[in-house]
């Protein structure tokens, strides 16, 4: 891998680099966005201290004050505090496994704090506007509407990420458990449960795609096509992103909506609908439950907005007023 906007860092930081890039790849299955981000930002992170003290530091001669001082260079060109966040935390990942693998005694990065960052919460649409969204897909001009409507089926049914998504095959589909296994990141496993609309979506999708097939004498372990078959006839990440877009706008939601607006949805919906977070944290795969618990805040935001909109003692004078919790967050 290279990068061509920096040169490229050489000596003992560098090397303990590219053998980390070798672990996130081979050992832990990293995407190849996630490989390009850690090694811009620690290439760069490297690149740094050698200007300050030569080529030949290891990394026991790094202090917490010289990350620091880093993250203040990066304020410096203009950056701002997510992509200082960003930096920071890919420079404690390298030094968590730094330290696990015995090159230093300890992980210094965990002694810089993190930027302050404003708090974003995602807009979501409503169950009725998204399910006037899934209900018109089998109507619309789409390209392939059998196949949509199950990239819609199963993003917001199953709370699935893009990759996710891409990434399922025929085998995935366990029919007799009405469940989908999803390989999520770094490649733990989980189960979904397949929903009746989505069942459906899929049972009649399956047919016009093994037709597309044999009109064409190919065959595919991937579960969603692109539209001509092209190399291995997989559907791209890219190609998702496009539809779900094309697809939401016709029908009047807003142009920044996007497969992971689906999988928000999907959290916050079942959140509103009384689920339970533990369970909801696990549909969702994530590893930590304080990220399902983003969905409490944004639901919690929406009802201060219905309670403004509609509670008669919301505004108790006519000089008052009261920000609800969204205008805190809006994005």
């Amino acid at each position: 891998m290279s990068i061509p906007d920096q040169p490229a860092a050489t000596g003992p930081l560098a090397d303990l680099v590219a053998q980390y890039l070798f672990v996130l790849q081979n050992e832990r299955s990293a995407s190849r966005h996630t490989l390009r981000a850690y090694e811009r930002e620690l290439t760069s992170f490297v690149l740094a201290l050698s200007r300050q003290s030569g080529t030949q530091l290891t990394p026991a001669d790094v202090e917490h004050t010289a990350i620091r001082a880093y993250l203040g260079e990066l304020y410096q060109r203009g950056l701002s505090r997510a992509s200082a966040a960003r930096a920071l935390a890919a420079i404690r990942s390298w030094f968590r496994w730094l330290a696990r693998t015995g090159h230093v005694q300890q992980n210094v990065a965990t002694l810089v704090a993190t930027p302050r960052l404003p708090r974003h919460l995602p807009r979501v649409p409503s169950i009725e506007q998204l399910n006037q969204v899934v209900d018109t897909i089998p109507e619309s001009d789409a390209s392939w509407p059998a196949r949509d409507l199950v990239i819609f089926e199963l993003l917001y049914g199953c709370g699935m990420r893009n990759s996710e998504l891409t990434g399922l095959d025929l085998a995935d589909i366990h029919w007799a458990n009405d469940v989908i296994l999803v390989r999520g990141k770094g490649q733990k496993q989980r189960y979904v449960p397949l929903g009746d609309a989505a069942a459906q979506a899929l049972r009649a999708y399956l047919v016009e795609r093994e037709t597309r097939l044999q009109a064409q004498q190919k065959s595919s372990s991937a579960l969603l096509l692109n539209l001509h078959l092209r190399g291995t006839a997989r559907l791209s990440t890219r190609s998702v992103a496009r539809i779900v877009k094309r697809i939401a706008m016709e029908r009047g939601l807003p142009s920044d909506i996007h497969p992971h607006t689906l999988r928000h949805a999907f959290g916050t919906h079942l959140l509103a609908e009384g689920a339970d977070l533990r369970a909801i944290q696990e549909l969702l795969g994530h590893e930590r439950l304080s990220t399902t618990q983003r969905y409490t805040q944004l639901t919690t935001a929406q009802l201060a907005v219905v309670y403004d909109r509609t509670h008669p003692r919301a505004h108790s004078a006519p000089d008052s007023h009261r920000h609800s919790a969204l205008d805190t967050h809006r994005e």
